[in-house]
C-alpha cells in the first residue's frame, strides 16, 4: 500500500464502507466557523446571523435566484400548456410567442441585477453568469423531448 495514491486509498476505503457510519451522515455541514477569520468579526457575524441578518450580496443572490425560478417556472408552464395541445392553432402559437417574449423581457430585467450582484461579491467565484434567454428557452423545449 506504500505505492498507492491517495485517491486509490480513498476509493478502497469507500468500497469497504469505512465512511458509511460517520457521525452527522446525511446532515448539512456546519460551516459557520471560518478558521482564518478574525475572532472579533466571527463574533459579530455570529450575532448578526442569529438576529436574522446576512450580507447584502447574499440577500441579492437570494432575490435573484427567487426571481429566476419564478420566471423559469412561468416559461415552463407556458411550454407545457403549448406542448400538450393536440392541434396547435394560431391562438396557441401566438400564446407561446407571447410567453417567450415575456420571458425575454423578464430576463432583461434580471440581468442588470446579476451585473450589480457581481460587483458586490467579495470573490470572483461567487459571480453569476448572465442569463441568455434563447438558451433557457431551448433548455425548456429540449426538456420535454427527454
Amino acid at each position: 500500500m506504500a505505492n498507492s495514491s491517495f485517491e486509490e486509498i480513498i476509493r478502497r476505503a469507500i468500497e469497504e464502507g469505512i465512511f458509511d457510519d460517520l457521525p452527522g451522515k446525511g446532515k448539512p455541514l456546519n460551516i459557520e466557523q471560518y478558521p482564518h477569520q478574525d475572532p472579533a468579526w466571527r463574533s459579530a457575524h455570529h450575532i448578526l446571523k442569529n438576529a436574522g441578518y446576512s450580507l447584502p450580496w447574499i440577500e441579492s443572490l437570494r432575490d435573484i435566484e427567487a426571481e429566476l425560478q419564478k420566471t423559469r417556472q412561468k416559461l415552463l408552464r407556458s411550454w407545457t400548456w403549448y406542448n400538450e395541445q393536440q392541434e396547435k392553432t394560431a391562438f396557441h402559437e401566438e400564446e407561446w410567442m407571447k410567453a417567450r417574449q415575456l420571458f425575454q423581457v423578464e430576463i432583461a430585467e434580471i440581468n442588470p441585477k446579476i451585473r450589480a450582484y457581481n460587483l458586490e461579491v467579495p470573490r470572483p467565484q461567487f459571480q453569476l453568469q448572465l442569463i441568455v434567454p434563447e438558451r433557457e428557452i431551448e433548455k425548456v423545449i429540449k426538456s420535454s423531448d427527454s
